[in-house]
């Protein structure tokens, strides 16, 4: 048994197995997550760590000892497990560290209908109550419930399907790299009967990662997808991170397409469906998002970093579409959910409704030159924050907001200032007209940093 307070985390539970995470912690955690939740039956998923599938059984274990009925669903993505839960009404827990090594493992937990359980709205609660139920021991009851098993990997692919108009589409090259991950299971039944010439980059499931991460927003783990495109002629290339809820995209010249044009270009095609809807973006994506929502008849909405603020304000405004920097995309359609499947198919419908190439279309979602995340170690982040503010604080035209970390906004810049929420880091993140003004404000505020 670990610590619980260490792997319980703002929006899910994550920790090195077995260390911090085992199997009796696993069971203590399904009992609790049934007590806290009310559950009759939760459906269970598992990506392909070697230690997912016995984690997910002794959770099972310790929900059907409180009485709940558990639907295993298997292997899948996590976009599998938020799929299940909506599409059967059922609250549901996917095994998976995402992009974490692969001695990682964890657990991401929602209600019926895929609404979040994080820290605020029900995570502590089951954390506490495992922790008790280890603590008395009184973990061992009666299998009351039953298992059932259920294969929704079709069910998944074919609503997919009906949320994308793909029927039109020109015949494409795509490079898709899955990183040993979860994409390996979900890419092929998604994409059966499109006219798509796929390239598979590591499809085969191995939690090990023998080949890079699955965190496609390391540049390093890009390189091979990149190669592969300019090898094969490609017209895109697709990566998804270990659990495949995110999807990082690369043009037909191997260049890194950012998550604000992504996001800009699907808020677009999903304003074409529904008329002056609302579009959540988060504080990092490019300013570029909310003047591209506005002009094309949307209500932009700014919220914080996570994605559990983004679900609540999507669920509060009823937003058709949201977007973050780190290639996760939320979906009205899709139970307010994220899906990287969902934003690749929105991608690859664009390319394909027309005979531009992707760099071509995404220029026109493209304004503004960012630093992407630059994180910096700092024994005191509070006081390192107070410098930076002092420092913009005496030039004109400069403003401050705090909804997330610390927001400065000048002519034609701007840059924002958070904290992690378990690490000693500061993390800039930073974007301007140009290259030259955006170099210029990224080493200013690292050089107050890092002072």
């Amino acid at each position: 048994m670990g610590d619980l307070a260490r792997i319980f985390k703002a929006y899910d539970v994550r920790g090195v197995v077995p260390d911090e995470l085992d199997e009796e912690t696993a069971e203590a955690v399904g009992a609790a997550f049934v007590e806290v939740t009310g559950a009759d039956t939760a459906v269970v998923a598992h990506d392909m760590r070697e230690s997912s599938v016995p984690l997910a059984a002794a959770f099972t274990r310790g929900a059907i000892s409180r009485g709940a009925d558990v639907v295993n669903a298997g292997l899948g993505s996590t976009d599998l497990l938020y799929y299940a839960s909506g599409s059967l009404a059922l609250p549901g827990v996917m095994f998976t560290a995402s992009h974490n090594p692969a001695r990682y493992n964890g657990m991401k937990m929602c209600r019926a209908g895929a609404v979040p359980i994080g820290s605020g709205t029900g995570l502590v609660e089951i954390r506490d109550r495992a922790a008790e139920i280890l603590r008395s021991g009184a973990l061992r009851g009666a299998a009351a419930g039953r298992v059932s098993e259920r294969d929704l990997l079709r069910g998944y692919a074919d609503h997919l399907r009906t949320l994308v108009d793909l029927s039109g589409i020109r015949p494409l090259r795509v490079v898709v790299d899955a990183g040993n991950g979860m994409g390996g299971h979900t890419v092929p039944v998604v994409f059966e009967g499109l006219p798509v010439e796929l390239t598979a980059l590591y499809f085969e499931l191995d939690g090990t990662f023998p080949n890079h991460e699955a965190n496609p927003i390391e540049p390093d783990n890009l390189r091979d997808l990149q190669k592969a495109v300019l090898d094969v002629g490609a017209d895109i290339g697709l990566a998804f991170d270990g659990d495949a809820d995110r999807c990082w995209v690369v043009d037909e010249r191997g260049e890194s397409v950012s998550p604000s044009a992504v996001t800009a270009l699907v808020a677009v095609r999903e304003l074409a469906r529904h008329p002056g809807a609302t579009v959540i973006h988060n504080l990092i994506t490019s300013r570029a998002v909310p003047e591209i929502v506005a002009e094309h008849g949307g209500r932009p909405v700014r919220t914080r970093v996570g994605h559990s603020f983004i679900k609540a304000e999507m669920a509060r405004t009823g937003a058709v579409f949201g977007g973050e920097h780190s290639a996760h995309y939320y979906f009205k359609d899709f139970w307010f959910a994220d899906s990287g499947m969902l934003a690749a198919l929105h991608v690859l419908a664009a390319l394909g409704g027309q005979d531009r190439p992707l760099s071509e279309i995404l220029a026109d979602y493209t304004r503004y030159t960012a630093s992407g995340e630059i994180n910096s170690t700092v024994a005191d982040q509070a006081a390192a924050v107070t410098r930076v503010r002092e420092t913009f604080a005496v030039r004109d035209g400069v403003t401050f907001d705090e909804l997330d970390g610390l927001t400065v906004s000048g002519p034609g810049w701007w840059f924002n200032l958070r904290p992690s929420n378990t690490e000693p880091l500061l993390r800039l993140n930073a974007e301007a007209a140009d290259e030259n003004q955006m170099a210029a404000i990224r080493d200013e505020v690292l050089a107050v940093v890092r002072s």
